[in-house]
Order: C-alpha cells, then sequence, then structure tokens
C-alpha cells in the first residue's frame, strides 16, 4: 500500500467511525473541497471541513461508506464508494484524493451525479 492509499484508507476508516479528530487529521490544514462537474471549492481548510462533517454526517448514527473500487495513480487516488447516512438514504461517491509530500490530502474533487 502506498502513503497516498494509506491515508486515504485511514480517512476512510475515521469516517466509517466518525472519529472526527482522526478524520481531519488526515487533510492539509490548507485543504481544498471541490465539486465537479462545477469546480466550485465548497470548502477550505480543515477547521471548515471538520464543521461541515460534524454538522452534516457525524451525527448519523447508521453513517458508512463502504468502497466498491480503488484506484491509485501516484499521489492521487480515487474511490468510488456506496455511502449510507441513516439506513435508509444510500448514494453512491466518487471522490479524487490529491496527498501532498507530508502525506495529507491536499485537495479533494467530489464527482456529483448527472
Amino acid at each position: 500500500m502506498t502513503a497516498a492509499e494509506r491515508i486515504v484508507q485511514a480517512q476512510l476508516d475515521a469516517y466509517n467511525a466518525r472519529n472526527l479528530d482522526a478524520f481531519a487529521a488526515c487533510y492539509a490544514e490548507d485543504v481544498k473541497v471541490y465539486r465537479l462537474p462545477s469546480m466550485a471549492q465548497s470548502l477550505s481548510g480543515r477547521a471548515a471541513l471538520a464543521d461541515h462533517y460534524a454538522s452534516k454526517r457525524f451525527h448519523l448514527p447508521k453513517l458508512h461508506a463502504a468502497l466498491l473500487h480503488r484506484i491509485v495513480q501516484g499521489s492521487r487516488v480515487i474511490d468510488h464508494e456506496d455511502v449510507t447516512l441513516d439506513g435508509e438514504t444510500r448514494f453512491r461517491a466518487v471522490a479524487i484524493y490529491d496527498v501532498n509530500a507530508d502525506g495529507l490530502i491536499a485537495s479533494v474533487w467530489f464527482v456529483d451525479e448527472a
């Protein structure tokens, strides 16, 4: 497993455990989060990321992301996931992670469904 894959897996494990501190620690202080195809930046910075996940996701007791497929290309990791929010709401997610030289996620692009 590469360093890029290890940090992405660590954030997925922390997400599924709803461990906000461990999850946020996988991201660079100045992480940028984007949504494709618009390329709109939706979040900037580790604190904003932590606030978002604390208020929108980590309070859900049935929150879980099952990895369907992963592609690793150098410092980039692409995950295709089946995400359950509340036991009934499910969706497929694609995330593209860019890992920096410090081994932290510097950028992530979420691909919206068409």
